[in-house]
């Protein structure tokens, strides 16, 4: 009873979506100088749920078409092409990849999606500007009928080359399997292709509430992108949209956002002394983010030493901080001295402070 699948996108989610293609296409043109020309697009369920299918909106804007609702019902029911002449700008070839709950609460929009696919591959278009002509192939990837997450589990707490190698796999395992509709069939080439032509990457966020590193699900999802490409080739950009505020929507960098992340919550005194309201679950928040952000770091090398530098100062090097989780929680103090030190001795992170090498040292 959340929604009714059949009504997704709603036509404001329809008029958000093209804001945030708008908002993808301006930072994109702006990192590299060009059109974005292959994209993938992480979509969740609970997310379409939530905002009426404004990130599934988006991908559909790219394209270069529309939903065609019924009146009445406002059920979409087809999707109609907007002529090239009404674009500013050439259809950019769109990859989706899947959560299993869009899997399956959202067949009909895997199906609209591939059916918005063949009729661009058959238009009488020039390929510069259209770039589906002729290539009406699989655009819509995820997990095995059945299947859930990513399967990455320990990979993404083990800091080695093989456990970055496996991760990127556990990926691509994991969104190997090609829908259109309630149709499914594993077609891990063509994901594969997919993941090296892309150019872009985007993953969407609209709750106001959290941030990429309170949960795992952000790193392997987004960083674990990264750890496939880099097994199949390719270089995208990788993009964090900030669609928390509608009105505002901001594409930034994965780097860019994990960097505001740590600076506005992670390393603030205000949230630290928040977390100690909480006691043995406010400690173990504190232990979970650094977890995140080796993970960001491991998979995708996404944070710069300084951010570490900056949570080990607000946390093992803050005498307070550190009595408060050996007092509430003294296995996430643990927990946090080891990481600290496998990311050091990883060389995922090399402090510029002789002070924290020192403390790391000692602590070993």
């Amino acid at each position: 009873f959340t929604t009714d699948p059949r009504a997704v996108p709603t036509r404001t989610a329809f008029a958000q979506g093209e804001r945030l293609a708008e908002e993808y296409v301006r930072r994109h043109l702006q990192d590299s100088g060009g059109w974005p020309e292959g994209v993938v697009i992480d979509l969740w369920g609970s997310a379409t749920m939530r905002t009426a299918g404004e990130e599934f909106a988006m991908a559909l804007a790219l394209l270069g078409v529309r939903p065609v609702w019924d009146a009445g019902s406002e059920r979409v029911s087809g999707i109609e092409i907007i002529p090239i002449a009404e674009l500013e700008r050439p259809r950019i070839d769109v990859t989706l990849r899947v959560s299993g709950l869009f899997r399956d609460v959202f067949p009909a929009l895997s199906a609209h999606f591939q059916g918005a696919v063949r009729a661009l591959s058959d238009r009488d278009e020039a390929r510069d500007w259209n770039p589906y002509v002729g290539r009406p192939g699989a655009r819509v990837f995820g997990p095995a009928p059945g299947a859930f997450g990513l399967g990455m589990g320990p990979l993404l707490t083990d800091y080695s080359d093989e456990s970055r190698r496996a991760a990127g796999e556990a990926w691509l395992k994991a969104s190997s399997w090609a829908f259109d509709g309630e149709r499914a069939e594993r077609d891990e080439a063509s994901l594969r292709a997919r993941v090296a032509a892309a150019d872009g990457f985007v993953h969407l966020q609209d709750l106001p509430e959290t941030d990429l590193l309170l949960a795992e699900d952000y790193a392997s999802h987004e960083a674990g992108f990264a750890a496939a490409q880099s097994i199949v080739g390719g270089t995208a950009r990788l993009y964090h949209i900030d669609n928390t505020v509608p009105e505002r929507p901001r594409a930034r960098a994965l780097t860019e956002e994990i960097a505001r992340a740590a600076h506005a919550r992670a390393t603030h005194p205000g949230w630290i002394a928040g977390m100690k309201r909480h006691g043995f679950r406010g400690a173990a928040e504190i232990a979970m983010t650094l977890e995140n952000m080796a993970a960001f770091a491991h998979l995708a090398d996404a944070v710069s030493p300084h951010l570490f530098d900056q949570f080990w100062e607000a946390t093992l090097g803050n005498n307070e901080v550190t009595a408060f989780l050996e007092a509430a929680n003294p296995s996430a103090l643990d927990a946090m001295r080891a990481r600290f030190a496998e990311l050091h001795a990883a060389g995922l992170w090399s402090s510029r402070k002789n002070s924290i090498v020192a403390a790391i040292e000692a602590a070993q």
